[in-house]
């Protein structure tokens, strides 16, 4: 729990343990990786981010991470997921509880 108690909204990353994408999602953070791999080369350490495509969400679908950079220049970077409908529930909700504490009111 303690990333989503730090503010954390997404982490992305080249690959995820099974169980530790799945605590992610129940959390309700975004767990998101790189479609291709080497784009992780491109992000420098003081950049700042905007995930595209969260209004369109479908499993299956993608996302673009844009990264400002310090410089001004900017990298689109296509982002995957694993996510079902229900998963995505939770994410909207903020978390799997919060969305079990919805339904049972």
């Amino acid at each position: 729990m303690e990333p989503r108690f730090l503010g954390v909204k997404a982490v992305i990353v080249k690959s995820f343990a099974r169980i530790h994408e799945t605590n992610l999602k129940k959390q309700g953070m975004l767990a998101l990786t790189f479609k291709n791999a080497a784009d992780y080369d491109k992000i420098q350490e003081q950049d700042v981010f905007d995930i595209v495509g969260l209004t369109k969400f479908a499993p299956g679908s993608e996302f673009t991470l844009v990264a400002h950079h310090k410089d001004g220049s900017v990298d689109n970077i296509a982002l995957s997921h694993t996510y079902n409908e229900q998963q995505w529930a939770w994410f909207k909700a903020g978390s799997a509880l919060n969305l079990i504490r919805a339904n049972n009111k």
